[in-house]
């Protein structure tokens, strides 16, 4: 079986929540991972699947995602995926944008993945926030569980 060069690309910022995400992920996937302002473009080529996640912002994935999406070339059927924590659950409900942004550079989606995360953002920090100490094990475990999935569908 060919080994596939994974790349995971993201943003996480108030708690890690992505991040904690992102690393499982990567465990499974061998992938390697970089912060979406450190990507570089050009590397794009190099990595036969590339995910794209970070928190759920204001009903969409952080700006940085999109941004990377403006400066690479366009991919012809490069396998990607998606995945997002929240603070509301159904988060996967939030990945159109992203979605549709990937698809129209040329990538095909092969799986998305979302999560409860902590959420203490503006108001919600009077309150101590919600889905304190989320993602959990079991969210790991679950983000593990889908990322293997991602290599039986390769």
């Amino acid at each position: 079986m060919k080994k596939i060069k994974t790349l995971i690309i993201y943003f996480s910022f108030h708690h890690k929540n992505t991040q904690k995400v992102a690393r499982a992920m990567a465990d499974v996937l061998k992938a390697s991972l970089v912060e979406a302002p450190d990507f570089n473009p050009a590397s794009i080529s190099d990595y036969d699947l590339i995910g794209f996640g970070s928190g759920i912002y204001f009903f969409k994935h952080h700006k940085s995602l999109f941004k990377i999406l403006k400066e690479i070339k366009p991919q012809k059927e490069k396998k990607a995926f998606i995945f997002s924590t929240s603070g509301a659950p159904n988060g996967q409900r939030q990945h159109k944008k992203l979605k549709k942004a990937l698809i129209k550079k040329g990538f095909k989606i092969i799986g998305e993945f979302n999560c409860l995360g902590w959420d203490s953002f503006g108001p919600l920090r009077l309150i101590g926030g919600i889905n304190k100490d989320r993602p959990n094990d079991k969210d790991l475990k679950e983000a593990k569980i889908f990322a293997k999935s991602l290599l039986e569908k390769f």
